[in-house]
């Protein structure tokens, strides 16, 4: 399996509602994103402002999920809302892609992103021990009475809050002088 993963753009909307739809489960319940209005919040005019931030993962040139980041005002009314300063997490993996590592990798390179621009991001999760054990991984802890209901199905799900190292981010280019690049 080859996997590259690319940042998201304002003129990739298309992207973010696609995997909205396996984000909040609809694939699940037999819905489609129109059913609920309410999840518009994570998706329309994706990408308009400096702090939306996101990658997407593209397996044999297919797109197999996508993870982002939204900063949302507490009139939104959105489950995982702690404040106007830690944006919402959303992830995504398509279902037959699922268990290979490509929301793991997708997610250790949003967080290192996420320090130049975040002190901490939030997520809305299933209440179950599966889901809970794969954000703690990430440092992610719970929320206390942070319990909720989810707008699709009415499940139970909870807040969990991870702290984001804020720091510059370095990449390979940086600092890179074409003058020297013999030596």
């Amino acid at each position: 399996m080859t996997l590259a993963l690319y940042f998201l753009r304002s003129s990739e909307q298309n992207i973010i509602k696609d995997m909205l739809y396996f984000s909040a489960r609809l694939d699940e319940v037999g819905k489609t994103i129109d059913d609920f209005t309410q999840l518009d919040i994570y998706s329309k005019f994706y990408g308009l402002t400096t702090k939306d931030l996101g990658l997407y993962a593209l397996v044999g040139n297919k797109i197999a999920g996508a993870v982002w980041l939204r900063e949302l005002k507490q009139s939104d009314n959105a489950n995982a809302f702690v404040d106007e300063k830690t944006p919402i997490l959303n992830i995504a993996v398509k279902p037959e892609l699922r268990g290979q590592g490509i929301g793991s990798a997708m997610l250790e390179q949003l967080f290192l992103e996420a320090g130049a621009l975040y002190e901490q991001i939030s997520i809305s999760v299933l209440n179950n021990k599966k889901t809970i054990n794969y954000f703690e991984k990430f440092a992610f802890s719970q929320v206390e009475n942070s319990s909720g209901r989810s707008p699709v199905d009415g499940a139970e799900v909870i807040t969990m809050i991870k702290s984001i190292n804020n720091e510059a981010v370095v990449r390979p280019s940086d600092g890179y002088d074409p003058r020297r690049w013999m030596d």
